[in-house]
Protein backbone atom coordinates (compact mmCIF):
# COMPACT_ATOMS: atom_id res chain seq x y z
CA UNK A 1 0.00 0.00 0.00
CA UNK A 2 1.42 3.54 -0.90
CA UNK A 3 1.09 4.62 2.60
CA UNK A 4 2.02 1.72 4.55
CA UNK A 5 5.81 3.39 5.02
CA UNK A 6 4.16 7.13 6.48
CA UNK A 7 2.13 4.56 8.54
CA UNK A 8 4.88 2.69 10.05
CA UNK A 9 6.95 5.49 10.48
CA UNK A 10 4.26 7.77 12.36
CA UNK A 11 3.76 4.07 14.48
CA UNK A 12 7.20 4.98 16.13
CA UNK A 13 7.78 8.47 15.82
CA UNK A 14 4.91 9.48 17.73
CA UNK A 15 4.37 6.35 20.35
CA UNK A 16 0.56 5.79 19.29
CA UNK A 17 -1.59 3.39 21.17
CA UNK A 18 -4.31 4.08 19.36
CA UNK A 19 -5.70 4.31 15.85
CA UNK A 20 -7.64 7.39 17.09
CA UNK A 21 -4.73 9.25 18.60
CA UNK A 22 -3.24 10.15 15.00
CA UNK A 23 -3.78 13.63 14.13
CA UNK A 24 -3.45 15.53 11.03
CA UNK A 25 -0.09 16.82 12.25
CA UNK A 26 1.02 13.69 13.38
CA UNK A 27 0.90 13.18 9.23
CA UNK A 28 2.59 16.52 8.12
CA UNK A 29 5.82 15.79 10.80
CA UNK A 30 6.18 12.48 10.01
CA UNK A 31 6.25 13.52 6.30
CA UNK A 32 9.30 15.42 6.87
CA UNK A 33 11.02 12.25 8.11
CA UNK A 34 10.93 10.65 4.64
CA UNK A 35 11.87 14.04 2.97
CA UNK A 36 8.25 14.82 1.67
CA UNK A 37 6.10 17.69 2.34
CA UNK A 38 2.17 17.01 1.57
CA UNK A 39 -0.17 19.99 1.41
CA UNK A 40 -2.84 21.09 4.04
CA UNK A 41 -5.19 19.31 1.45
CA UNK A 42 -3.22 16.35 0.61
CA UNK A 43 -3.01 15.90 4.70
CA UNK A 44 -6.77 15.90 5.07
CA UNK A 45 -7.14 13.72 1.93
CA UNK A 46 -4.78 11.10 3.50
CA UNK A 47 -5.88 10.90 7.24
CA UNK A 48 -8.41 8.13 7.23
CA UNK A 49 -6.38 6.05 4.75
CA UNK A 50 -3.29 6.60 7.40
CA UNK A 51 -5.61 5.44 10.56
CA UNK A 52 -6.58 2.80 8.34
CA UNK A 53 -3.15 1.36 7.68
CA UNK A 54 -2.61 1.70 11.68
CA UNK A 55 -5.15 -1.14 11.39
CA UNK A 56 -3.59 -3.05 9.30
CA UNK A 57 0.24 -2.72 11.68
CA UNK A 58 -1.78 -4.04 14.16
CA UNK A 59 -2.89 -7.12 13.05
CA UNK A 60 0.26 -7.86 11.39
CA UNK A 61 2.02 -7.62 15.18
CA UNK A 62 -0.42 -9.96 16.33
CA UNK A 63 0.70 -12.72 14.04
CA UNK A 64 4.02 -14.28 15.50
CA UNK A 65 7.71 -14.03 13.46
CA UNK A 66 10.27 -16.01 14.43
CA UNK A 67 13.73 -15.16 12.64
CA UNK A 68 14.07 -18.49 10.64
CA UNK A 69 10.68 -17.44 8.35
CA UNK A 70 11.85 -15.94 5.11
CA UNK A 71 10.66 -13.09 2.78
CA UNK A 72 8.68 -14.51 -0.14
CA UNK A 73 11.17 -12.51 -2.30
CA UNK A 74 14.49 -14.20 -3.14
CA UNK A 75 17.56 -12.08 -3.97
CA UNK A 76 19.32 -13.94 -7.49
CA UNK A 77 22.71 -11.90 -7.66
CA UNK A 78 22.45 -13.22 -11.80
CA UNK A 79 21.19 -11.00 -14.29
CA UNK A 80 19.01 -12.10 -17.18
CA UNK A 81 21.21 -13.98 -20.12
CA UNK A 82 23.98 -15.07 -18.11
CA UNK A 83 24.99 -18.00 -18.43
CA UNK A 84 27.44 -20.25 -16.09
CA UNK A 85 28.80 -24.19 -16.24
CA UNK A 86 26.65 -27.06 -15.19
CA UNK A 87 28.89 -29.81 -15.19
CA UNK A 88 30.72 -30.03 -11.83
CA UNK A 89 34.11 -31.58 -12.41
CA UNK A 90 36.35 -34.00 -10.24
CA UNK A 91 38.70 -32.07 -8.26
CA UNK A 92 42.41 -33.52 -8.62
CA UNK A 93 43.42 -32.73 -4.85
CA UNK A 94 47.59 -33.40 -3.89
CA UNK A 95 47.28 -35.71 -1.07
CA UNK A 96 50.71 -34.83 0.35
CA UNK A 97 52.51 -37.61 1.94
CA UNK A 98 53.17 -36.65 5.85
CA UNK A 99 54.44 -37.79 9.09
CA UNK A 100 53.74 -37.03 11.95
CA UNK A 101 56.00 -34.26 14.26
CA UNK A 102 58.27 -34.67 16.56
CA UNK A 103 56.78 -31.68 18.77
CA UNK A 104 53.28 -32.62 18.31
CA UNK A 105 52.61 -28.74 18.56
CA UNK A 106 52.73 -28.35 15.42
CA UNK A 107 50.00 -29.82 14.36
CA UNK A 108 48.40 -26.92 15.78
CA UNK A 109 49.24 -25.16 12.14
CA UNK A 110 49.30 -28.39 9.69
CA UNK A 111 47.34 -27.93 7.11
CA UNK A 112 44.02 -29.98 6.34
CA UNK A 113 45.91 -31.84 3.99
CA UNK A 114 48.38 -32.63 5.88
CA UNK A 115 46.38 -33.56 8.39
CA UNK A 116 44.12 -35.58 6.31
CA UNK A 117 47.07 -37.30 4.90
CA UNK A 118 47.96 -38.19 8.62
CA UNK A 119 44.00 -39.42 9.14
CA UNK A 120 43.88 -41.28 5.71
CA UNK A 121 47.47 -42.92 6.18
CA UNK A 122 46.29 -43.63 10.36
CA UNK A 123 49.29 -42.32 11.83
CA UNK A 124 47.19 -40.39 13.72
CA UNK A 125 43.33 -41.07 14.81
CA UNK A 126 40.48 -38.71 14.40
CA UNK A 127 40.00 -39.21 18.34
CA UNK A 128 43.64 -38.22 18.89
CA UNK A 129 43.51 -35.06 16.56
CA UNK A 130 40.16 -34.02 18.17
CA UNK A 131 41.68 -34.32 21.84
CA UNK A 132 44.40 -32.24 21.09
CA UNK A 133 42.52 -29.26 19.65
CA UNK A 134 40.16 -29.31 22.26
CA UNK A 135 42.83 -29.12 24.77
CA UNK A 136 44.17 -26.30 22.98
CA UNK A 137 40.97 -24.70 23.17
CA UNK A 138 40.53 -25.09 26.84
CA UNK A 139 44.25 -23.59 27.49
CA UNK A 140 43.41 -20.55 24.91
CA UNK A 141 40.16 -20.34 24.21
CA UNK A 142 39.40 -17.95 27.22
CA UNK A 143 42.69 -15.46 26.56
CA UNK A 144 40.95 -14.60 23.17
CA UNK A 145 37.59 -15.13 24.95
CA UNK A 146 36.69 -16.90 21.32
CA UNK A 147 34.42 -19.76 22.76
CA UNK A 148 30.85 -19.61 23.38
CA UNK A 149 30.88 -23.62 24.04
CA UNK A 150 33.24 -26.54 23.47
CA UNK A 151 31.16 -29.56 22.13
CA UNK A 152 33.34 -32.11 23.91
CA UNK A 153 30.36 -35.44 23.98
CA UNK A 154 29.72 -34.27 20.20
CA UNK A 155 33.29 -34.07 19.04
CA UNK A 156 34.37 -37.67 20.65
CA UNK A 157 30.86 -39.67 19.20
CA UNK A 158 32.09 -37.87 15.84
CA UNK A 159 35.85 -38.56 16.57
CA UNK A 160 34.88 -42.19 17.27
CA UNK A 161 32.72 -42.94 14.30
CA UNK A 162 34.77 -41.39 11.66
CA UNK A 163 37.97 -43.80 12.85
CA UNK A 164 35.81 -46.66 12.74
CA UNK A 165 34.25 -45.82 9.38
CA UNK A 166 38.10 -45.06 8.02
CA UNK A 167 39.08 -48.72 9.52
CA UNK A 168 36.19 -50.43 7.45
CA UNK A 169 37.73 -49.10 4.46
CA UNK A 170 35.16 -46.16 4.06
CA UNK A 171 37.32 -42.92 3.78
CA UNK A 172 35.30 -39.55 2.74
CA UNK A 173 37.34 -37.34 1.81
CA UNK A 174 39.54 -34.76 2.88
CA UNK A 175 37.39 -33.57 5.95
CA UNK A 176 36.89 -36.94 7.03
CA UNK A 177 38.08 -36.57 10.69
CA UNK A 178 39.14 -33.21 10.55
CA UNK A 179 38.14 -30.98 13.30
CA UNK A 180 36.54 -27.58 13.34
CA UNK A 181 34.30 -25.04 14.69
CA UNK A 182 31.00 -23.01 13.76
CA UNK A 183 30.12 -19.15 14.35
CA UNK A 184 27.27 -19.46 17.12
CA UNK A 185 24.78 -18.42 14.80
CA UNK A 186 24.29 -22.04 13.27
CA UNK A 187 22.48 -24.33 15.09
CA UNK A 188 22.90 -27.77 16.40
CA UNK A 189 20.33 -29.93 18.25
CA UNK A 190 21.52 -30.52 21.41
CA UNK A 191 23.62 -27.13 21.79
CA UNK A 192 23.09 -23.88 22.54
CA UNK A 193 22.71 -21.02 19.75
CA UNK A 194 22.88 -17.75 21.32
CA UNK A 195 23.94 -15.48 18.65
CA UNK A 196 26.27 -14.10 20.73
CA UNK A 197 23.71 -11.89 22.60
CA UNK A 198 22.67 -12.04 26.02
CA UNK A 199 18.55 -12.03 25.29
CA UNK A 200 19.80 -15.11 24.01
CA UNK A 201 22.18 -16.49 25.51
CA UNK A 202 20.72 -19.96 26.73
CA UNK A 203 18.71 -20.37 23.33
CA UNK A 204 18.30 -23.91 21.89
CA UNK A 205 16.68 -24.79 18.49
CA UNK A 206 16.59 -28.03 17.56
CA UNK A 207 17.43 -27.85 14.28
CA UNK A 208 20.43 -28.86 12.33
CA UNK A 209 21.95 -26.17 9.79
CA UNK A 210 22.79 -27.12 6.41
CA UNK A 211 26.45 -26.51 6.54
CA UNK A 212 26.73 -28.58 9.77
CA UNK A 213 24.86 -31.59 8.22
CA UNK A 214 27.04 -31.58 5.23
CA UNK A 215 30.57 -31.14 7.03
CA UNK A 216 28.72 -33.98 9.29
CA UNK A 217 28.52 -36.11 5.89
CA UNK A 218 31.83 -35.42 5.21
CA UNK A 219 32.99 -36.67 8.39
CA UNK A 220 34.26 -33.06 10.06
CA UNK A 221 34.17 -33.33 13.37
CA UNK A 222 32.76 -30.29 15.79
CA UNK A 223 34.79 -29.66 18.42
CA UNK A 224 33.65 -25.60 19.30
CA UNK A 225 30.75 -22.89 18.71
CA UNK A 226 32.46 -19.65 18.62
CA UNK A 227 32.16 -16.52 19.35
CA UNK A 228 30.21 -13.69 16.81
CA UNK A 229 29.67 -9.65 18.05
CA UNK A 230 26.25 -9.78 19.39
CA UNK A 231 23.58 -10.15 16.64
CA UNK A 232 26.21 -10.43 14.25
CA UNK A 233 28.07 -7.36 14.90
CA UNK A 234 31.45 -6.31 15.36
CA UNK A 235 33.64 -8.60 18.06
CA UNK A 236 31.62 -7.74 21.20
CA UNK A 237 29.61 -10.53 22.00
CA UNK A 238 27.78 -10.86 25.56
CA UNK A 239 30.67 -12.64 27.79
CA UNK A 240 33.51 -9.92 26.29
CA UNK A 241 35.17 -9.10 23.20
CA UNK A 242 37.27 -11.35 20.92
CA UNK A 243 40.75 -10.71 20.87
CA UNK A 244 43.49 -10.41 17.52
CA UNK A 245 45.63 -13.29 18.45
CA UNK A 246 48.45 -11.32 16.97
CA UNK A 247 47.80 -8.23 19.73
CA UNK A 248 45.70 -9.11 22.86
CA UNK A 249 44.99 -5.45 23.33
CA UNK A 250 43.40 -4.89 20.06
CA UNK A 251 39.78 -7.02 18.90
CA UNK A 252 39.39 -9.68 16.53
CA UNK A 253 36.92 -7.43 14.27
CA UNK A 254 33.93 -9.45 13.39
CA UNK A 255 31.41 -10.29 13.23
CA UNK A 256 32.59 -13.87 12.71
CA UNK A 257 35.15 -12.77 15.19
CA UNK A 258 35.37 -16.37 17.22
CA UNK A 259 35.97 -18.50 14.14
CA UNK A 260 39.08 -15.84 12.76
CA UNK A 261 40.67 -15.74 16.02
CA UNK A 262 40.69 -19.51 16.89
CA UNK A 263 41.53 -20.62 13.22
CA UNK A 264 44.43 -18.33 13.47
CA UNK A 265 45.68 -19.55 16.79
CA UNK A 266 45.39 -22.74 15.91
CA UNK A 267 42.47 -24.08 17.60
CA UNK A 268 40.95 -26.00 15.00
CA UNK A 269 42.42 -26.15 11.35
CA UNK A 270 39.03 -24.37 10.13
CA UNK A 271 35.99 -22.81 10.86
CA UNK A 272 32.38 -21.54 9.79
CA UNK A 273 31.74 -17.82 9.83
CA UNK A 274 29.05 -15.88 7.98
CA UNK A 275 29.01 -12.44 6.15
CA UNK A 276 26.33 -9.57 5.54
CA UNK A 277 28.94 -6.82 4.88
CA UNK A 278 32.49 -7.70 5.95
CA UNK A 279 32.04 -10.08 8.55
CA UNK A 280 34.04 -12.98 7.30
CA UNK A 281 36.56 -10.68 5.02
CA UNK A 282 36.93 -7.88 8.51
CA UNK A 283 38.06 -10.80 10.93
CA UNK A 284 40.12 -12.61 8.10
CA UNK A 285 41.94 -9.40 7.37
CA UNK A 286 42.86 -8.07 10.82
CA UNK A 287 43.37 -11.57 12.75
CA UNK A 288 45.76 -12.51 9.32
CA UNK A 289 43.14 -15.81 8.18
CA UNK A 290 42.29 -17.01 4.32
CA UNK A 291 38.92 -16.11 4.88
CA UNK A 292 36.39 -16.76 1.72
CA UNK A 293 32.96 -15.19 0.71
CA UNK A 294 31.38 -17.06 -1.61
CA UNK A 295 28.81 -15.54 -4.56
CA UNK A 296 25.07 -14.88 -2.64
CA UNK A 297 23.69 -18.22 -2.41
CA UNK A 298 25.96 -20.63 -3.19
CA UNK A 299 25.47 -22.18 0.70
CA UNK A 300 22.14 -22.78 1.82
CA UNK A 301 21.47 -20.92 5.32
CA UNK A 302 19.14 -23.21 6.42
CA UNK A 303 19.59 -23.01 10.54
CA UNK A 304 21.48 -20.45 10.13
CA UNK A 305 20.44 -16.91 12.31
CA UNK A 306 19.23 -14.19 9.35
CA UNK A 307 19.97 -10.64 9.87
CA UNK A 308 19.64 -9.77 5.60
CA UNK A 309 17.58 -12.03 3.68
CA UNK A 310 19.28 -10.58 0.16
CA UNK A 311 23.11 -10.17 2.15
CA UNK A 312 23.62 -12.55 4.07
CA UNK A 313 26.11 -15.32 3.18
CA UNK A 314 28.43 -18.68 4.64
CA UNK A 315 31.70 -19.21 3.89
CA UNK A 316 34.86 -21.04 5.31
CA UNK A 317 37.92 -19.06 7.45
CA UNK A 318 40.96 -20.94 6.98
CA UNK A 319 44.61 -20.69 6.86
CA UNK A 320 45.22 -20.97 3.50
CA UNK A 321 43.20 -20.76 0.30
CA UNK A 322 44.11 -24.47 -0.63
CA UNK A 323 42.08 -24.82 3.14
CA UNK A 324 39.18 -22.92 1.99
CA UNK A 325 39.22 -24.56 -1.34
CA UNK A 326 39.10 -27.86 0.56
CA UNK A 327 36.25 -26.74 2.72
CA UNK A 328 34.26 -24.94 0.42
CA UNK A 329 33.95 -27.98 -2.19
CA UNK A 330 32.17 -29.74 1.14
CA UNK A 331 29.89 -27.50 2.22
CA UNK A 332 28.52 -25.50 -1.15
CA UNK A 333 25.06 -25.91 -2.47
CA UNK A 334 21.33 -26.12 -0.91
CA UNK A 335 19.02 -28.22 0.88
CA UNK A 336 16.00 -26.65 -1.21
CA UNK A 337 14.83 -25.02 2.09
CA UNK A 338 16.74 -21.62 1.43
CA UNK A 339 14.70 -19.58 -1.20
CA UNK A 340 18.10 -17.85 -2.67
CA UNK A 341 20.38 -20.74 -2.21
CA UNK A 342 21.48 -22.91 -5.53
CA UNK A 343 23.86 -25.74 -6.64
CA UNK A 344 26.03 -24.93 -8.79
CA UNK A 345 29.27 -26.79 -9.88
CA UNK A 346 32.50 -25.42 -7.95
CA UNK A 347 35.60 -26.58 -11.03
CA UNK A 348 38.57 -25.92 -8.93
CA UNK A 349 41.72 -27.62 -9.70
CA UNK A 350 44.71 -27.46 -7.82
CA UNK A 351 47.01 -27.46 -10.23
CA UNK A 352 45.77 -25.24 -12.85
CA UNK A 353 48.21 -22.87 -14.55
CA UNK A 354 47.35 -19.35 -13.33
CA UNK A 355 48.69 -17.70 -16.34
CA UNK A 356 45.34 -18.78 -18.00
CA UNK A 357 43.56 -16.74 -15.86
CA UNK A 358 43.20 -13.10 -16.74
CA UNK A 359 44.27 -11.58 -13.30
CA UNK A 360 43.71 -7.50 -13.34
CA UNK A 361 43.78 -4.88 -10.41
CA UNK A 362 41.61 -2.35 -9.19
CA UNK A 363 43.62 0.32 -10.74
CA UNK A 364 41.78 3.40 -9.54
CA UNK A 365 41.81 2.15 -5.77
CA UNK A 366 45.43 1.37 -6.24
CA UNK A 367 45.86 4.83 -7.15
CA UNK A 368 44.82 6.03 -3.98
CA UNK A 369 47.84 4.29 -2.39
CA UNK A 370 50.59 6.47 -2.63
CA UNK A 371 53.30 5.13 -1.07
CA UNK A 372 54.28 2.44 -3.16
CA UNK A 373 56.13 0.36 -0.40
CA UNK A 374 53.04 -0.44 0.88
CA UNK A 375 51.93 -4.47 0.91
CA UNK A 376 49.33 -3.71 -1.69
CA UNK A 377 51.95 -2.55 -4.25
CA UNK A 378 53.97 -5.47 -3.59
CA UNK A 379 51.24 -8.13 -4.04
CA UNK A 380 51.54 -6.54 -7.82
CA UNK A 381 55.17 -6.91 -8.16
CA UNK A 382 54.45 -10.88 -7.34
CA UNK A 383 52.00 -11.53 -9.75
CA UNK A 384 54.34 -10.05 -12.14
CA UNK A 385 57.37 -11.80 -11.34
CA UNK A 386 54.98 -15.26 -11.31
CA UNK A 387 55.14 -14.07 -15.20
CA UNK A 388 51.30 -12.49 -14.78
CA UNK A 389 50.32 -9.99 -16.93
CA UNK A 390 48.08 -7.67 -14.69
CA UNK A 391 44.94 -5.88 -16.51
CA UNK A 392 44.50 -2.76 -14.98
CA UNK A 393 40.40 -2.33 -14.17
CA UNK A 394 38.52 0.83 -13.25
CA UNK A 395 36.13 -1.07 -10.74
CA UNK A 396 32.70 1.22 -10.51
CA UNK A 397 33.02 2.82 -7.40
CA UNK A 398 31.80 5.87 -8.52
CA UNK A 399 27.98 4.60 -9.74
CA UNK A 400 27.82 4.01 -5.80
CA UNK A 401 26.20 7.46 -5.15
CA UNK A 402 23.89 6.83 -2.30
CA UNK A 403 24.85 4.26 0.47
CA UNK A 404 21.86 1.79 -0.67
CA UNK A 405 24.04 -1.16 1.53
CA UNK A 406 22.19 1.06 4.90
CA UNK A 407 18.82 1.04 3.50
CA UNK A 408 18.64 -2.81 2.50
CA UNK A 409 20.15 -4.09 5.98
CA UNK A 410 18.34 -1.50 7.76
CA UNK A 411 15.16 -2.70 6.56
CA UNK A 412 15.84 -6.35 6.80
CA UNK A 413 17.37 -6.41 9.76
CA UNK A 414 14.79 -4.82 11.50
CA UNK A 415 12.25 -6.89 10.09
CA UNK A 416 14.54 -10.28 11.04
CA UNK A 417 14.11 -8.98 14.80
CA UNK A 418 11.05 -6.94 14.89
CA UNK A 419 9.58 -8.51 18.00
CA UNK A 420 12.81 -8.00 19.58
CA UNK A 421 12.30 -4.24 19.26
CA UNK A 422 8.43 -4.51 19.59
CA UNK A 423 8.66 -6.26 23.27
CA UNK A 424 11.44 -4.48 24.82
CA UNK A 425 13.87 -7.20 24.41
CA UNK A 426 16.20 -4.88 23.08
CA UNK A 427 16.81 -3.59 26.67
CA UNK A 428 18.70 -6.93 27.72
CA UNK A 429 21.45 -6.43 25.09
CA UNK A 430 25.16 -5.57 26.67
CA UNK A 431 25.66 -2.84 24.31
CA UNK A 432 22.82 0.02 23.72
CA UNK A 433 25.34 2.49 21.62
CA UNK A 434 23.93 5.03 19.34
CA UNK A 435 25.35 2.34 16.26
CA UNK A 436 24.81 -0.53 18.17
CA UNK A 437 21.61 -3.01 17.38
CA UNK A 438 18.91 -2.13 19.88
CA UNK A 439 19.14 1.97 18.27
CA UNK A 440 19.75 0.79 15.18
CA UNK A 441 16.85 -1.03 14.65
CA UNK A 442 14.38 1.33 15.87
CA UNK A 443 15.62 3.94 13.54
CA UNK A 444 15.25 1.49 11.07
CA UNK A 445 11.65 1.18 11.59
CA UNK A 446 11.26 4.66 9.84
CA UNK A 447 12.37 3.44 6.99
CA UNK A 448 9.55 3.64 4.40
CA UNK A 449 9.31 0.48 2.41
CA UNK A 450 9.02 2.61 -0.67
CA UNK A 451 12.68 3.50 -0.34
CA UNK A 452 13.46 0.24 0.42
CA UNK A 453 12.13 -0.98 -2.95
CA UNK A 454 14.25 1.91 -4.82
CA UNK A 455 17.55 0.86 -3.14
CA UNK A 456 16.86 -2.53 -4.52
CA UNK A 457 16.13 -1.22 -8.22
CA UNK A 458 19.81 0.74 -7.84
CA UNK A 459 20.95 -2.63 -6.57
CA UNK A 460 20.36 -3.77 -9.37
CA UNK A 461 21.80 -1.15 -12.09
CA UNK A 462 24.61 -1.85 -9.32
CA UNK A 463 24.74 -5.13 -10.07
CA UNK A 464 24.88 -4.60 -13.65
CA UNK A 465 27.49 -1.72 -14.02
CA UNK A 466 30.05 -4.42 -11.60
CA UNK A 467 29.30 -7.40 -13.77
CA UNK A 468 30.26 -5.38 -16.75
CA UNK A 469 33.07 -4.37 -15.59
CA UNK A 470 34.45 -7.63 -14.48
CA UNK A 471 33.69 -9.69 -17.82
CA UNK A 472 37.34 -8.17 -18.29
CA UNK A 473 39.11 -10.55 -16.01
CA UNK A 474 38.65 -13.51 -14.09
CA UNK A 475 40.42 -12.08 -10.87
CA UNK A 476 40.44 -8.76 -9.67
CA UNK A 477 42.98 -7.77 -7.36
CA UNK A 478 42.14 -5.05 -4.58
CA UNK A 479 43.20 -3.28 -1.53
CA UNK A 480 40.73 -4.97 1.47
CA UNK A 481 40.88 -1.54 3.83
CA UNK A 482 40.66 1.66 2.56
CA UNK A 483 39.19 0.83 -1.24
CA UNK A 484 36.36 2.85 -1.57
CA UNK A 485 32.94 1.74 -1.53
CA UNK A 486 34.20 -2.08 -2.96
CA UNK A 487 32.77 -3.96 0.38
CA UNK A 488 29.62 -2.50 0.26
CA UNK A 489 29.20 -2.76 -3.70
CA UNK A 490 30.18 -7.04 -3.55
CA UNK A 491 28.13 -7.46 -1.19
CA UNK A 492 25.36 -6.09 -2.63
CA UNK A 493 25.85 -7.79 -6.00
CA UNK A 494 26.77 -11.07 -4.13
CA UNK A 495 30.86 -11.31 -6.51
CA UNK A 496 32.88 -13.80 -4.21
CA UNK A 497 35.93 -12.66 -2.45
CA UNK A 498 39.02 -14.44 -1.00
CA UNK A 499 41.12 -12.57 1.71
CA UNK A 500 44.74 -13.38 2.14
CA UNK A 501 47.33 -11.88 4.89
CA UNK A 502 49.94 -9.80 2.82
CA UNK A 503 52.29 -8.64 6.10
CA UNK A 504 52.36 -6.81 8.89
CA UNK A 505 52.06 -3.17 10.59
CA UNK A 506 55.37 -2.63 12.32
CA UNK A 507 53.44 -0.43 14.95
CA UNK A 508 50.75 -2.97 16.17
CA UNK A 509 52.03 -6.04 14.82
CA UNK A 510 48.44 -6.59 12.78
CA UNK A 511 48.39 -8.34 9.61
CA UNK A 512 47.96 -6.70 6.25
CA UNK A 513 45.65 -8.46 3.25
CA UNK A 514 44.80 -8.12 -0.21
CA UNK A 515 41.30 -9.39 -1.68
CA UNK A 516 40.85 -10.97 -4.99
CA UNK A 517 37.13 -9.94 -6.70
CA UNK A 518 35.55 -12.69 -8.45
CA UNK A 519 32.92 -13.18 -11.23
CA UNK A 520 29.51 -14.72 -9.93
CA UNK A 521 30.28 -18.51 -9.18
CA UNK A 522 33.52 -18.69 -9.85
CA UNK A 523 35.62 -19.10 -6.47
CA UNK A 524 37.84 -21.43 -8.56
CA UNK A 525 39.66 -18.59 -10.02
CA UNK A 526 40.24 -16.81 -6.98
CA UNK A 527 41.65 -19.45 -5.06
CA UNK A 528 43.04 -20.54 -7.48
CA UNK A 529 45.01 -17.10 -7.49
CA UNK A 530 45.43 -16.29 -3.85
CA UNK A 531 46.76 -20.48 -3.69
CA UNK A 532 49.91 -19.00 -6.12
CA UNK A 533 50.26 -15.87 -4.31
CA UNK A 534 50.62 -18.02 -0.97
CA UNK A 535 52.95 -20.18 -2.41
CA UNK A 536 54.98 -17.62 -3.61
CA UNK A 537 54.85 -15.75 -0.14
CA UNK A 538 55.40 -16.66 3.20
CA UNK A 539 52.96 -14.74 4.89
CA UNK A 540 50.22 -18.02 5.41
CA UNK A 541 52.84 -19.71 6.99
CA UNK A 542 53.33 -17.04 9.79
CA UNK A 543 51.56 -18.14 12.86
CA UNK A 544 51.50 -15.57 16.47
CA UNK A 545 53.90 -16.81 18.63
CA UNK A 546 51.53 -16.87 21.63
CA UNK A 547 49.69 -19.50 20.35
CA UNK A 548 52.60 -21.67 18.77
Amino acid sequence: MKLFGLAFSLLMVTSIVAQDTITKKDIAAASRLMDLQYTDKEVDTMYEGVKENLLLLKAMHRQKLINSVQMSLAQNPALPGMVFPTKQEKIKWNLPKTNLPTDLNELAYYSIEELASLIKSKKISSVELTKFFIERIKKYGDSLQCVISITEDIAIQQATEADAAIASGKYKGLLHGIPYGLKDLFSVKGTKTTWGASPYKNQIIEEDAYVYTRLREAGAVLVAKFTLGALAMGDYWYGGRTKNPWNLQFGSSGSSAGSASATVAGLVPFAIGTETWGSIVSPASTCGATGLRPTFGRISRTGAMALSWSLDKVGPICRSAEDAAVVFSFIHGTDGLDASAISKPFNYQPSADIKKLRIGYAKNYFDLIRDTTRSEWKVLETFKQMGVELIPIVFPDTVYKSNIMDAVISAESAAAFDEFTRNNIDDEMTRQGVFDWPNSFRVSRLMPAVEYVNANRLRYLLMQKVNEAMQQVDVLICPTRGSGNQSAITNLTGQPVVCVPTGFDKRTNAPFSISFLGNLYDEASILLAAKAYQKATAWDEMHPPRFK
